[in-house]
């Protein structure tokens, strides 16, 4: 297969009182954040304030440690839990560190979005914005592995691709 390079263009910040990568562990559930939007998508906003929460996908632009970087790997570096290859997990540190995260969007004034338990840190560049719809992303029967269960019981929905 070629190899294809692709360029993504941020269309704004987050702007949070988190400037470094918390512990793993660390409770992102009241963390309120914003999103600052470029003044050119801010059109694109018109409509989002009826929505309850919304998808952020994001470039971990702190991700970048190579070293870190590992094609197998156990959630949230637990050596109780199995080993599972990077595209089977939520790590950060991949070929490319998108993530995604539904958040629970609290206001839109103007360009700025405030959101709460997006775990991204003050300055990731946001890729792109789309409204949650429970019935387009949250899949009736979805399952995960019996090791993985705890992590799915808080209400808000997390996802790193």
């Amino acid at each position: 297969m070629e190899r294809m390079y692709i360029a993504l263009k941020p269309i704004g910040r987050v702007r949070s009182h988190i400037k470094n990568t918390p512990k793993p562990e660390y409770d992102w559930s009241d963390v309120v954040s914003e999103i600052e939007v470029l003044p050119l998508w801010q059109e694109g906003l018109f409509g989002l304030e009826h929505y309850s929460h919304i998808t952020v996908i994001y470039w971990a632009h702190k991700a970048t440690d190579r070293t870190k970087m590992a094609l197998r790997v156990r959630y949230r570096g637990d050596p109780a839990l199995p080993e599972v290859g990077v595209f089977a997990s939520r790590s950060p540190y991949r070929p490319n560190p998108l993530c995604i995260k539904v958040a629970k969007l609290l206001s839109v004034d103007r360009n700025i979005l405030q959101v709460r338990n997006l775990d991204a840190l003050d300055g990731t560049p946001v890729v792109d914005i789309k409204p949650f719809i429970p019935t387009n992303d949250a899949p009736i029967n979805a399952h995960v592995p019996d090791w993985n269960q705890h992590n799915h019981e808080n209400t808000e929905h997390t996802a790193h691709i």
